[in-house]
């Protein structure tokens, strides 16, 4: 009998039978008022010299379900003569502000055209809203501003696919890869042009952006807040697809129960922090904001490059089993965008301990072909030999991803200990091809440590593996 899992899946677009398209999805979680956004290409076909508008549906995180609102065309997302390409938000925590970064590639110009030319046609832009998507503000081009002359050496560039993150520091960081020009001419035609991964940037909370130079392919570790990155390292685990495929990674906290055991000589070697006894904080209150600032930290990503960002967070530790994986409602939540302006910001008196962050990355699971949609885990991420097996959380033809994080509450906790820490991921997929449809998927952290390999899962996991041979419980969100 099969007993392979997979987290329940609604799909938020679909292709048309006139031919239309929905292709790149980025996901956007604002917490303090329990809404997702759900962005994609609307293409008049699959090809993307066919792309068009940028669309949008807006969801509602309620008790263990999201509502949908219907999918809206964002009009003020456009240039003349452009098509919109490549969406990539991101919500500033301080000023409640979602900025919609995308790609506006003149006429029909397909990205292979450029890379073979030379010829970049794409430009920088945003539109902006303060009502967690409703309303959009107008298009702002930034190209001349932000990259300026450089652009000469790029053949194209573009964001994401994915989502932007905010740091500890209040940096607002964007990811995105450009095709720089290594020879311009050889006998009258382009020599080559190699790919490279980098960051867009803003200090000021999106008042002025920059940008870094490109760094190597590979998984890449900064820290100091993106400014310059390490040279990448190979990760033999992660395949890539022919051509290659998009994937999403997204960091967040490690579960204070793994910690405070068997990993614990571990987590001492690989990040020398002054431990505390994690269970005498059981009964400490946890400090309430009304919109905090989120203790995960996303992973810049694109198919050429990671980053790394350790965080911080406190915690209260209770006991008991998981009854019901629950969200609060949209009703004792924050909903307003002036409670998201005001938002404090924990300071170090409400960090109790440094806890290490762990890794989770979307992406197709072959190397043949766009297919069998997967999430590894990384418990010890600045090992490049830490990657688990993938769990399979769509089996068929899949493509591009974009991952989020979600906390639930912390006074409950599964049976095995480990917190209600929750992911959403968006994806490409279909029963022939991977652009029939979009879809989005809820899974707990639990639902994945129950549903890797354990005969090839990484160093961590097997951690895991005694508790693991108990009877599954399910904690889908459905």
């Amino acid at each position: 009998m099969d007993s392979r899992h997979f987290p329940a899946r609604t799909v938020l677009f679909e292709r048309e039978t006139s031919g239309v398209t929905y292709r790149v999805p980025a996901l956007l979680h604002i917490p303090c008022v329990s809404k997702f956004l759900a962005f994609a290409e609307e293409r008049l076909s699959i090809d993307d010299a066919h792309a068009n508008l940028l669309v949008l549906r807006r969801g509602t995180f309620y008790k263990n379900f999201v509502e949908w609102e219907d999918m809206r065309a964002l009009e003020t997302a456009t240039l003349a003569h452009h098509r919109s390409m490549n969406p990539c938000p991101i919500y500033d925590e301080l000023t409640g502000m979602v900025f919609l970064f995308f790609i506006a590639v003149l006429g029909r110009t397909p990205e292979a055209f450029q890379i073979l030319t030379g010829q970049n046609a794409a430009r920088l832009c945003y539109v902006s809203s303060s009502d967690q998507g409703n309303s959009w503000s107008h298009v702002t081009d930034l190209t001349q501003q932000v990259i300026g002359v450089d652009i000469e050496d790029w053949a194209t560039f573009a964001l994401g696919p994915g989502h932007g993150i905010q740091l500890k520091s209040g940096r607002l960081l964007l990811p995105a890869y450009a095709y720089h020009i290594d020879c311009k001419e050889c006998f009258g035609k382009l020599c080559k042009s190699t790919p490279h991964a980098f960051t867009f940037y803003s200090d000021d909370h999106g008042q002025n952006w920059h940008y870094e130079a490109p760094w190597a392919s590979g998984q890449a570790l900064s820290t100091d807040d993106g400014a310059v990155f390490h040279s990448g390292e190979l990760v033999q685990r992660l395949v890539e697809t022919p051509h290659g495929c998009h994937g999403s990674v997204i960091g967040f906290p490690a579960p204070l129960y793994y910690m405070s055991h068997s990993a614990d000589r571990y987590w001492r070697a690989k990040w020398p922090i002054k431990r505390t006894d994690f269970l005498s904080q059981q009964g400490t209150e946890e400090r309430h904001h009304p919109c905090p600032a989120s203790p995960a930290t996303s992973l810049c990503h694109s198919s050429l490059g990671h980053q790394e960002h350790q965080t911080f967070a406190s915690y209260r530790i209770s006991g008991g089993e998981q009854n019901n994986v629950d969200a609060p409602t949209p009703s004792t939540t924050a909903h307003n965008n002036q409670d998201c302006k005001n938002a404090s910001v924990p300071t170090k008196s409400d960090i109790y301990f440094q806890i290490p962050t762990w890794v989770l990355y979307s992406h197709p699971t072959s190397s043949r072909s766009r297919v069998n949609l997967g999430v590894y885990l990384s418990t010890f991420p600045r090992d490049v030999d830490s990657w688990s097996e993938p769990w399979v959380i769509y089996e068929g033809p899949s493509a591009y991803s974009d991952l989020a994080y979600i906390e639930l509450p912390y006074s409950e906790f599964s049976i095995t200990g480990i917190p209600a820490i929750a992911f959403a991921c968006l994806y490409e997929n279909g029963v022939r091809s991977p652009y029939e449809q979009i879809s989005f998927s809820m899974f707990t952290l639990h639902e994945v440590l129950q549903n890797i390999p354990l005969a090839t899962s990484s160093r961590g996991m097997k951690q895991f593996s005694s508790r693991r041979k108990r009877k599954r419980k399910s904690c889908t969100l459905s």
